[in-house]
């Protein structure tokens, strides 16, 4: 007991000056290699849980992200190939499961598609693609009770998963079924295996050049296609590439760049861009020496190429308007209408068309690409011209739509577009005389310089 009188002092905890709370301890720091396999399964799950665009979640996730630009083009890649790939990886993946994986399980599908995609098709080092898996794993709060199961999967997709694809059909395998009958039936069997072969491709880097096509496919280590686009060995970050700061190029894929030059010279002439963003068809009709006016419907796209065109020192007149209904009370000598579709021969350079378009989008997609062609059709001036173009390889979004307007509109003709013009290949055009690319055409002997993008241009002229 104290002394009477005296009074007790309670010892208390160490408090922090600033809170009046003892400090928590510093998280661990992340495993190397962690944060870039976590950006590729949140690429993954966004596109194949949320539906959502990968160039969409790519911005959000990726633009303001502080990985480096390496492990940036890392994250894509995994992603890209999960969405290239993906049948491949689940018909490894699903039989190696003895039961099904339970509803709530976090993104423990997409953790499962990266690690085996890095195994089988980036050349990971196994210790690497399975110890992140599983890091990653017990990261997810809803996943986390499942890191012995990615352990064993992908220990045993290490040492089954190459002799499980022996003798698939992988072109066959990864391509929805809708989509591969659809091709065979518009192309023939042996056509549609081509083009399901092509589309598991990663494209080739493409630009368009301002002028002097062979010096700067010198200065760019590339090559000069026969189109006149200059074909990249690799790519690297876009904005560190010589030329970019001074404008002397854009990227462009080279089937992407034809249309536009199917209107000839346009030097001087008023032309209008209908469904311009982001740019690189205006960049070559105003480069050209066009009088451009680039319309979009999206403010925000209009942006990009407002910026696009100042990188690029290139003058057009920029309206906001509906392609579908735009009317400036005048004509012009020259429309061109790359008009919003599947877009499904972009597969190569756009993966995850193969997980968010369905065919019931046709429908909707090809009666809004009449109604625009219609419109863009009152926009030119008596012998003008009107270039027609998708980058779909279906029939109903390129030579049944034309066939649809001609049927309606006798007041235009077709203008057979020639082989040797612009480069074209005759193998690239119809018995009518359309430009129908597909996504093997220009091959190379070295395959990662082959291919090009599935477009489809017509050529009309208002009669005078």
């Amino acid at each position: 007991m104290p002394p009477p009188g005296e009074k007790v002092r309670r010892k208390t905890p160490h408090r922090t000056p600033q809170h009046g709370k003892p400090r928590k301890p510093e998280p661990a720091p992340l495993p190397p290699g962690l944060a870039v396999r976590e950006a590729a399964v949140r690429l993954i799950a966004a596109v194949l849980i949320e539906h959502h665009s990968l160039d969409e979640v790519l911005a959000k996730e990726l633009t303001s992200s502080p990985l480096e630009p390496r492990d940036r083009a890392l994250a894509r890649l995994i992603a890209a190939t999960v969405l290239r790939r993906r049948g491949e990886l689940e018909a490894v993946l699903t039989p190696f499961l003895e039961k099904p994986l339970p509803a709530r399980q976090g993104n423990l599908w997409p953790i499962l598609l990266a690690g085996t995609a890095q195994l089988l098709f980036l050349d990971t080092p196994p210790h690497a693609a399975v110890g992140l898996a599983v890091e990653q794993t017990r990261h997810d709060r809803r996943a986390r009770n499942f890191d012995r199961l990615v352990n064993a999967l992908l220990r045993r997709v290490t040492r089954e998963g190459a002799a499980a694809l022996e003798g698939v059909d992988a072109a066959k395998l990864n391509i929805p079924a809708w989509l591969y009958a659809r091709w065979e039936r518009a192309y023939g069997p042996e056509t549609a295996h081509r083009i399901a072969q092509a589309v598991l491709a990663e494209a080739a880097l493409d630009v368009t050049v301002k002028s002097e096509p062979e010096l700067w496919a010198e200065r760019l280590g590339g090559i000069v296609l026969p189109t006149g686009s200059v074909r990249l060995h690799s790519s690297g970050r876009i904005d560190a590439l010589p030329g970019f700061e001074e404008g002397a190029w854009w990227v462009q894929d080279a089937a992407a760049a034809l249309p536009a030059r199917l209107l000839g010279d346009v030097a001087g002439r008023t032309v209008v861009d209908m469904c311009a963003a982001p740019g690189g068809k205006t960049a070559e009709l105003a480069a050209a020496g066009a009088k451009v006016t680039a319309l979009d419907l999206s403010a925000a796209r209009l942006g990009r190429l407002t910026q696009n065109l100042a990188r690029l020192k290139l003058e057009a007149t920029l309206v906001e308007a509906d392609a579908a209904a735009w009317n400036p009370g005048h004509t012009f000598d020259a429309v061109l209408l790359d008009a919003p579709c599947t877009a499904t021969g972009t597969i190569r350079r756009h993966p995850d068309i193969l997980h968010l378009k369905r065919e019931g989008d046709l429908v909707a997609l090809a009666e809004l690409q009449s109604r625009m062609l219609d419109n863009a059709a009152n926009l030119v001036a008596p012998a003008g011209l009107l270039v027609y173009c998708t980058c779909s390889l279906e029939p109903e979004e390129g030579a049944e739509q034309i066939a649809r307007f001609l049927a309606r509109n006798d007041g235009f003709e077709r203008v057979a577009i020639e082989a040797g013009e612009s480069g074209i290949s005759p193998d690239w055009l119809t018995q009518a005389g359309e430009l129908r690319t597909l996504p093997f055409h220009l091959q190379s002997d070295q395959p990662q310089l082959s291919g090009m993008d599935g477009f489809f241009a017509a050529r009309l002229r208002r009669r005078g």
